[in-house]
This record gives structure tokens, sequence and C-alpha cells, in this order.
């Protein structure tokens, strides 16, 4: 990429998480998206910390896109102050339209969903499906479980040591977006060439 992000896609908790740093995290991720000239791209929600990443990129000026499905908006949980939300049919096309309208993917705190998402992009940058960095935002150290079973899965030879490379990881949310800007996709094989011959 190597170049200015014009948006971020964020997954993070519907939950606020334990640790009022997590807010904390996300309140800066916000701020320092805003100081860069990047909008947010997100699953729409008002609660937990996806609230706090929306109403804090609203309060610093900056752009927030939201993404959710119809099932979820009728629950209530759809963030209704966003100008601009997309409600969609399921949460297979929440998560194209994300990837779709995004630049780079971080990973603030989060649960079940918020792993599954990432995880998912991580597979197609190492995949060549896209060539778009993935980061994760590690307040508090919250992602170093996963990052340990990752260096495992390369000791155990499931994972290349250069696609375990491709995932950035940072505690500070502006050198983690100063990171994503500055990463440059390494030469894969995209996934639709076939095989090696």
């Amino acid at each position: 990429m190597g170049g200015a992000l014009r948006r971020v896609c964020v997954y993070l908790g519907s939950s606020p998480g334990a640790d009022p740093a997590y807010v904390e995290g996300v309140q800066a991720l916000a701020r320092a998206c805003v100081d860069r000239g990047v909008g947010v791209v997100y699953g729409g929600g008002d609660v937990g910390l996806m609230g706090v990443l929306a109403d804090a990129t609203l309060a610093a000026g900056g752009e927030v896109v939201g993404v959710i499905p119809e099932g979820l908006l009728h629950r209530e949980v759809g963030h209704r102050g966003l100008s601009d939300l997309r409600v969609v049919s399921s949460m297979h096309e929440r998560k194209a339209l994300m990837a779709d309208l995004a630049d780079a993917f971080v990973a603030a705190p989060g649960g079940v969903g918020t792993l599954e998402e990432l995880v998912e992009v991580f597979t197609w940058t190492q995949l060549g499906i896209h060539a778009k960095p993935v980061g994760l935002l590690d307040t508090g150290g919250f992602w170093e479980p996963l990052i340990a079973w990752f260096d495992h899965a390369v000791e155990q030879r499931f994972l290349r040591a250069e696609h375990r490379a491709m995932l950035l990881r940072d505690a500070e949310p502006a050198a983690l977006l100063d990171r994503l800007a500055a990463w440059e996709a390494p030469r894969v094989r995209k996934w639709l060439d076939g095989p090696e011959r």
C-alpha cells in the first residue's frame, strides 16, 4: 500500500470491556483517524466499544460509515446518529461491504465476532484476495494470547513466518495507523492463480 489511508475498517466489541483502557484506546484511535483525515468504517452499532468509536469520531468531526444487518437494526442496537448508516440483509453482506469500503483493517479489543472478522480479513491478505493491511490495536496487551497462538502456529508449521509478519500490532493508535499507511503488500500468489506448475 505505502500511501495515505482514506478509510479504516475497525472491528471491536459491543461491550466496553472490563478495563477502562479499552474505551480510552478506542477514543484515541478515533482522534488519530480524524487527525489524519481518515474515515472510519465499522459495524454500525451504538453499544459498547462500537458506540464509543462512532461517538468519538463524530465528536472530533470525522467521517463514520456504519454497516449493519437489518435484523440487528431492529433490535435497536443501530447507531441513529450516523449520517451514513448502511443497512444490509445479512452478516455476510455486512462484512463484504465493510471490506470494500476500507483501505485497511484494525481489530480493537472485542469478543468472538471481532475475532472472526479479524481472522477472515487476515486470511484474505494471506491468500492475496486483497492487498490491504491488517493491524491489532493491542490496548493493555489484550491481543497477546492470540499473538502467542499465531507464533505457535508458525512453530508448528501451520502458518508461514512471512504470513505471520503481515499482521501488524501496536498499543498506540497513532503508531498503528502510521504502520498501516506505510505497509507494502508482499508478493504473494493469488488464490485464483491456481496451483504451482
